[in-house]
């Protein structure tokens, strides 16, 4: 029995020909509300709960956790020490972060109840995507319970091929998608967009946020249904959101002072820590405490907003104009790449690090173990906002923007063939002002061409901001820091001058127009134009050859069928190579060969090796050997590394040879040629030039001659006593 068949509640809707299931009534019962949603094999557990007002936090106190089981896969951890699931990786912080962006903004202003949203996976059927499950688990378990919110949220993912779209595509699908699209709405429009994409047109990427959109309507709608019929009255609650009488009591103390605040804005932060604190000291009878915080931030936010929409931007600039940029390349000293990127205030430098194929990182999921060769880690301290921070694990944010400059330039990165080297890139936001995400994209660019990784085409990024009112709209490219904390939305799109990579929008509003996002996509088009022709003469184009730090790598094919040869019994003959030579080797079972060195001579060193190892030998080819064992019917020579020939006793001089020992020792070199190799494959070798016995041979002294190891003084004496006496008979 299914886990949905424990519900008496679900209801079900077909989505891209594959049916989408809801239930609740039968699990979590302590829980607020709980639902599992199914989409084909893959079921994901929503639980909901509140806890007690927070207003000391200062904040809406949202916790969106994504639990990730291996036993959703049917998969045990591969570690062999530690098997239980322990904290989740990065991508299940990002699926988390997916699902707050989209429902944050539908939560009531001065609600501050503490909400906790679990998803656990319960079943992945390496098919459909958890993360579109998770999403409308949540939606629905919010739906459902007392929690004040206006929503639901439909969701879906666009797949984009040769002009058509297509809604959740299966895992095979987005082996050949151009794109890979989330798309969140609401009741009022579209909510959240994120996407990576392998540089589509922006009128495709419009059409297809579109379809989506259309899509997650119906599933919206769906969930709504779900709500109506299982869903709870919603609580009453105390908002501490201040009322406009209040926000004219604020003003009227305060308001002169955030004006000259306003005035005197020079792009660095604003600290409104001494007018709250003012405006406490003379409303903190009348008003809480924190419904003057959020009153005076309202009203400076407000004023802001009011001189965008019918002034100017606060640094004079125009509504279209990017700040002044600047960028250097090569800037440390033992790096494999490094590159400054700064535009305005906002300065990221990006750090670039080449290594061997084996580094790459390995991630365990329910639906399997991937690698990745390229990995991008971004980092934001606190001083880079002039603050004191704490340091530690990175933060949910770090981890997003890292991984949002990483999906914007992945499809830039070559292929393993073409360049096979891990890539590490290290972004570190050294002053922050607007969009560190984008100037981490412009960054990475400059540094990768540094470090002579031959990528297709450089990427820029940009955020486009939003101030909106009852009124209308002004939309701002390259938004500062006080325009994205009091602004509407955060409209990030990355790519080349072919097509976008990757796009991430947040809004604080609940929903979009078809219109803005349109227009937000043409202005992000034209910034990014503007930058990529900057960064083209900051460096035209990557270095034609690593850095003398980076390793040096080369790869070769050989048969798969002579890996084994290859590695050798116990692996000790590609570990006699490794230790020769000092390079290191890495064989893959479709017999591709990375041999990794400190310089150019070790690499040419271990490939002759190799060659040498794997080379199928053929009757009538010429080698130097090196004699390795003696047994009395003949002598075995190491004609190859770690090929062993026999040159039989018959075979091995120009006489008859009594003891094989009495011509050759362990170690001799000799010239050998193959003579035969038999149905099983072993090798009969002979010398290319046999020995010479003398006629005294039967005796067992024998006289050796092409400079093999021998005792002239005693070939001599050999002669002088008995060349007489014993010369053979030549009737």
């Amino acid at each position: 029995m299914e886990l949905n068949q424990l519900a008496s509640n679900n209801i079900s809707l077909e989505v891209a020909g594959r049916k989408l299931t809801l239930s609740t009534g039968g699990f979590a019962f302590q829980a607020d509300a709980a639902v599992v949603a199914q989409y084909g094999g893959t079921q994901i557990l929503a639980t909901v709960i509140k806890g007690p007002s927070k207003e000391d936090l200062g904040y809406f106190p949202l916790q969106v956790e994504y639990v990730e089981r291996l036993y959703a896969g049917g998969k045990i951890k591969g570690s062999r020490w530690v098997k239980r699931d322990g904290r989740g990786g990065d991508e299940t912080v990002l699926t988390a972060r997916l699902i707050d962006r989209a429902i944050r903004p539908l939560f009531p202003e001065g609600y501050y109840h503490e909400v906790q949203v679990v998803l656990t996976t319960l079943s992945v059927d390496q098919e459909n995507d958890p993360d579109f499950v998770a999403m409308i688990a949540a939606s629905a378990a919010l739906r459902i319970s007392d929690v004040p919110w206006n929503g639901p949220v439909g969701s879906v993912k666009v797949g984009f091929k040769d002009g058509s779209h297509f809604i959740n595509p299966v895992e095979e699908e987005l082996d050949f998608s151009q794109m890979n699209l989330t798309v969140a709405v609401g009741p009022k429009g579209i909510l959240m967009l994120e996407a990576g994409s392998n540089e589509v047109k922006e009128e495709d990427y419009i059409n297809s946020i579109f379809e989506g959109a259309k899509e997650a309507e119906k599933i919206m709608e769906f969930i709504e249904d779900f709500g109506k019929k299982y869903g709870k009255e919603k609580h009453e609650y105390i908002s501490f959101y201040p009322t406009k009488e209040q926000i004219q009591k604020i003003d009227k103390v305060v308001g002169s002072k955030l004006e000259k605040l306003l005035k005197e804005h020079d792009g660095e932060k604003v600290d409104l820590s001494e007018v709250i604190q003012e405006a406490k000291d003379a409303l903190i009878e009348e008003i809480k405490p924190i419904t003057i915080d959020l009153g005076v931030n309202n009203l400076f936010k407000k004023k802001v907003r009011d001189k965008i929409l019918n002034d100017k931007r606060l640094d004079s600039r125009d509504y279209d104009q990017v700040r002044e940029l600047s960028g250097k390349v090569n800037l440390l000293a033992r790096t494999h790449g490094s590159a400054i990127f700064q535009r305005g205030l906002t300065q990221v430098m990006t750090v670039t690090t080449l290594g061997a194929p084996s580094l790459k990182q390995l991630i365990e999921s329910p639906e399997g173990e991937e690698t990745k060769r390229y990995i991008h880690h971004y980092s934001m301290p606190g001083y880079s906002v002039g603050e004191v921070g704490r340091f530690g694990w990175p933060g949910r944010r770090e981890i997003g923007h890292g991984a949002l400059a990483e999906r914007a330039l992945l499809p830039v990165i070559p292929s393993e063939d073409k360049f096979p080297y891990t890539i590490m890139v290290v972004s570190e936001v050294l002053s922050s002002d607007g969009s560190t995400s984008m100037a981490s994209v412009c960054g990475s660019t400059l540094s990768l061409m540094d470090a002579g990784v031959p990528i297709t085409s450089p990427v820029a990024g940009i955020s486009i901001g939003m101030v909106r009112d009852g009124k209308g709209y002004k939309l701002l490219t390259d938004i500062a820091g006080i325009e994205d904390f009091n602004g509407d939305m955060d409209f990030k799109v990355a790519g080349t001058k072919n097509g976008i990579t990757g796009v991430q929008v947040d809004i604080k509003l609940e929903g979009l127009s078809n219109e803005v996002v349109k227009e937000a996509f043409e202005k992000a088009r034209l910034a990014r134009m503007q930058i990529l022709k900057f960064m083209q003469k900051v460096i035209s184009s990557p270095r034609v050859e690593v850095s003398q730090f980076a390793p040096n790598i080369e790869m070769m094919i050989i048969e798969p069928s002579m890996i084994g040869e290859l590695i050798g019994p116990g692996g000790r003959v590609i570990k006699k190579i490794i230790e020769e030579t000092g390079a290191e080797i890495n064989v893959e079972d479709d017999g591709s060969v990375c041999i990794v060195g400190v310089n150019s001579k070790a690499i040419q060193e271990a490939k002759d090796k190799i060659e040498a190892v794997t080379h199928v030998a053929k009757v009538g080819e010429k080698f130097s050997g090196e004699v390795k064992r003696i047994q009395n019917f003949g002598a075995f020579v190491e004609y190859l590394p770690g090929k062993d020939g026999l040159i039989h006793v018959s075979d091995l001089a120009d006489g008859f040879v009594k003891d094989p020992a009495s011509l050759v020792k362990i170690g001799d070199k000799i010239d050998v040629v193959i003579k035969e190799i038999d149905e099983v494959g072993r090798v009969n070798l002979k010398p290319i030039t046999p020995f010479h016995v003398s006629s005294s041979a039967g005796m067992g002294f024998q006289e050796k001659s092409f400079g093999q190891r021998h005792d002239k003084n005693m070939v001599s004496n050999f002669s002088s006593r008995y060349s007489k006496d014993r010369k053979p008979s030549r009737k």
